[in-house]
């Protein structure tokens, strides 16, 4: 699947790009109560680009230039830009 083939609300999604650039990670409360670590990436392909959510461990798992691949990932939108998240089931794989 090609980055700009993504919409808002898609799930099981396989898609392959390259870390252009990662933010700092920031502590979160979450819902459940409890603490996670979330920073910002941002992936890119031939076809476009796309924000990518990195929780916790996944965020020292991944550098600026490696390529990765995310399995059995859900899209989302946040502040009107659509995200891809790797989610429960899903899997981040550095190429």
């Amino acid at each position: 699947m090609n980055i700009k083939e993504l919409k808002d609300g898609m799930r099981r999604v396989n898609v392959e790009g390259t870390i252009q650039d990662k933010s700092e990670s920031r502590t979160v409360n979450l819902r459940t109560g409890g603490q996670a670590r979330v920073a910002d990436a941002t992936i890119q392909d031939e076809t476009g680009s796309v924000k990518l959510s990195l929780w916790d461990d996944m965020i020292d798992q991944v550098k600026v230039g490696d390529k990765v691949q995310i399995e059995n990932g859900y899209t989302n939108s946040f502040r009107g830009e659509v995200r891809v998240n790797v989610g429960r089931y899903g899997r981040l794989v550095v190429v």
